[in-house]
Formats: structure tokens, sequence, C-alpha cells
């Protein structure tokens, strides 16, 4: 099948829904792309007569570290989730409008289909893994394949606030609830420090995420002018630096594959609430060039095209990068040694041969992304008690996953938080309601 029939064809996605802000979908997937490759980047795998032998360039090349305050776009992933959820808010009684609960199962419909689609992959796999390979290997594939899963968790929760955050009128609102949420992550921070242990900071999962979505929702009812924007990000990346020189914070804003130091991600620390801070603010104050760019035919192809399957290039990405390493090994071409003089030229390598995998990838699984499941993509529409409880049983399934990603499926303290999650995503969807069909959320 020649590749053009493939795709969506040009004039269906020339034109998008009026009102549609095209920076916000740029900015998502400029963002998806730039994590794709950045983790392409940073993963080092071989295999020799010892096994596999996976590593971080970072942990090799620490000098790298500053460069991941650049390719660390995970603010704009929530940003747009935040400024999205804020456009598609309808508490009015209109067509559109729902109640809280209903309106985040909404959502949830939309961005869990490929999910399952995921996790029934996985468990398969898994399964396969264990009887060929053994516990400890399909243990440790567990582990991996579904570490990337703390993002929807995580997104789950924070944009359970989209609602609230949308009742925020002036631009102080906003100003002062990301104050509170810098000043709340810097003091879970000292308690992170006071105990010593990471675990003592999981609260800055939600805290800190929630920053850019804040400024996302802000950004949505324009309440942040350009040069209010320019001026927080000069100030807080400021502050960053600061943090750094003398705080007790690494440079690094990605996993360097380490467990000295101190972590900025896992769980996130004020250092990152800062860099959400002024990465999106930078965002806001770009914004209006972003839009006229996006206006362009060719690049607003580009842009829906990509959208219209983000998670699944979210999702498979590192099975796809996985597939291009160990394919290249097997010429003897992997980037494993980052002392070799053909080191970066092998790296060069692998992303573009992870990009041809990854396209095919996208091309074969991105419809899977709209082909609506039978009970599950049923429109919704409950009120009062009902409508209550599926959105707090859509943020216990947030928590669960968050579980899921940081145990893997490896053990009871992996498979249970998992049946956890879709225990309450399912009784989320049931308390919603049942009632026609529902197009996809925006």
């Amino acid at each position: 099948m020649p590749l053009p029939n493939l795709l969506p064809a040009r004039d269906s996605v020339a034109t998008p829904a009026p009102g549609r802000d095209r920076a916000i979908d740029v900015a998502r997937l400029s963002a998806l792309v730039t994590v794709m490759f950045g983790h392409c980047a940073l993963l080092l795998a071989t295999i020799d007569e010892g096994g596999l032998r996976i590593g971080n360039i970072l942990g090799e090349l620490p000098h790298l570290a500053p460069i991941t305050w650049a390719v660390q776009v995970m603010p704009l992933f929530f940003f747009a989730g935040g400024a999205a959820g804020a456009y598609g808010w309808h508490p009015d009684g209109s067509a559109s409008g729902k109640t809280w609960g209903s309106w985040l199962v909404g959502r949830t419909q939309r961005l869990c289909r490929p999910v399952f689609w995921y996790l029934a992959f996985w468990t398969a796999a898994l399964l396969v893994a264990r009887l060929t390979l053994g516990a400890e290997s399909a243990d440790r594939l567990g582990r991996e394949c579904v570490a990337l899963l703390w993002f929807l968790g995580v997104y789950l929760l924070v944009i359970a606030f989209v609602p609230a955050l949308t009742r925020l009128r002036r631009p102080g609102g906003v100003a002062a609830v990301t104050a509170a949420l810098v000043v709340a992550a810097a003091l879970i921070d000292q308690v992170r420090f006071a105990v010593g242990s990471a675990d003592a900071g999981v609260l800055n999962f939600v805290v800190v995420w929630l920053i850019p979505v804040v400024i996302g929702v802000g950004y949505a009812r324009r309440l942040i002018r350009v040069p209010a924007a320019l001026a927080i990000a000069a100030v807080a990346l400021i502050v960053q630096v600061v943090l750094v020189v003398y705080g007790p914070y690494e440079v690094a804003l990605v996993t360097n594959g380490s467990s000295d130091g101190v972590s900025n991600v896992s769980p996130p620390t004020v250092l990152l609430a800062m860099h959400c801070v002024w990465m999106s603010c930078a965002f806001v104050a770009i914004a209006g060039i972003v839009e006229r760019v996006a206006e362009r035919p060719r690049v607003w192809y580009v842009v829906a095209v990509g959208n219209s399957g983000a998670m699944t290039l979210y999702l498979w990405h590192i099975p796809a990068i996985a597939v291009a390493a160990f394919t290249l090994n097997a010429f003897g071409l992997d980037a494993w040694d980052v002392h070799a003089p053909d080191f970066w030229a092998l790296l060069a390598l692998r992303a573009a041969v992870f990009a041809v995998v990854m396209l095919a990838t996208f091309l074969l699984l991105s419809p899977l992304e709209h082909r609506r499941l039978p009970w599950w993509d049923d429109a919704v529409g409950a009120t009062g008690v009902r409508s209550i409880a599926a959105g707090v049983l859509v943020c216990v399934a947030g928590v669960s996953m968050l579980l899921v990603a940081k145990n893997g499926l490896a053990g009871v303290d992996g498979w249970v938080p998992l049946a956890g999650f879709l225990v309450a995503v399912l009784a989320a969807r049931g308390c919603a309601g049942r009632r026609g069909l529902v197009g996809d959320v925006r």
C-alpha cells in the first residue's frame, strides 16, 4: 500500500475546528517529538557475552547535564493539557456542558483507549517472556515497559483541577496559585531532605506538575499578557540557576541512571517547579508566533496528523527505540562506548533508524486511538453524587497508575495496582452513566 494512502487526506485536516488554538497542538507535538528523540539519545544499550547491558549517556558524560534544561519539555504536555481542558470545560448546562465527574471521565475515555491496548499487549508479552525466558527476565522487562505511564497517572490527577482553576478571573489569581504551588514544592523538598527518603516528596508529583496546568488555564483564559510572561520566565530561570549553584539539587532535569544525588524528577523538586514556570511562560510569550506558523497548510497537516496519534507516539516510542538499537546491534553498529571515535555517528544512525521504526509503528497502531470500544466510549452525563463518585474514581485510577509505573509489572507490587487502576477507571465510567455515543474530546 502506498504511503500516502496510510495517512489522512490533506483536505481532511486542512481546516481545524472553529476557535481551535493551534499553538496548543504545536506545543503538544513538539514536546512529544523532543521527548522521543531525547530518550533515543539518552539510551545506551548493547548485547554481549554477558547479556543485555543498558546505560545512560548522562551517567557516562555528566557534563552534558545542562542540555537537559532545554530538552526537559514535559511541562509543555501539562501546559497544553491545562489549556485544552479550560477550552473544553462548559459547566453552563449547554449541549456540551457536563458536571465535573462526567467531564473528567469524558477526557479519560479518549486518553485511556490506546492505553488499554498497550496494557493488553504487554500483559500477553510478559506471559510469553515468563514461559520462554524465565521469571527474572520477565520481571526485568515488566519493570521497564510501564515506566512511562507515570505521565498518565499524574495527568489524570492534575487535569481534575482544571474546572476549579477556570474560576480564576484575574492575573493576580493565577500568579498567587502558581506561587503557592512553588512554595509548597519547596517545603515538601525540605521534608524529603529531613527524612532522607525520596518517598517523602511524593506529593510533588501533583504539586509540581500542577504548575504548568495552572499557567495553561491562565493562558486559555487570556489572563497572562506577553510582557508579564517574559518577566516571570526570566525571574524563574534565574531562581533555577541559583538553586543549582547554592542548593542541594543536581543539574540534570531527567533521570541520569544513577542512584546518587537528588533526583529532580522522581519525585519532582522545586528546581523542576521553576523549570515548569519559565518554560510555560516562555511558551505563552511566543504563542502568537507559533499560531501564525501553524496556520500554514503544510505545517498544520503535520501537526494535526501527529496529534491524532499522540498517545501512540508516547506509549510506543521506547519499544521502537529498542527495536532500532537491537537491530543495529545485530550488525555491530550499536551506540554503546561514548569514547569511541564513531559514537556520535552511530547515535545519529540509531536516531534515523528509530524514526523509520516509529513511523511504521505510528501508521500501524495510531488507528487504535480512534477505534471506539463497546460501552467504554458510550456518552457520559451523570450528575450529583454519581458525577462526584466518577471524578474521585478517576483520581484513584491516577494514583494506582503511579504505583504501576513505580513498581513495574513485576510481582504483587505491580500487578495489584494495575488491577486497582482498571477497577477504578471502569467503575468511574460506570458511575458516569450511559447515553449514546460521545465524540473525541479536545
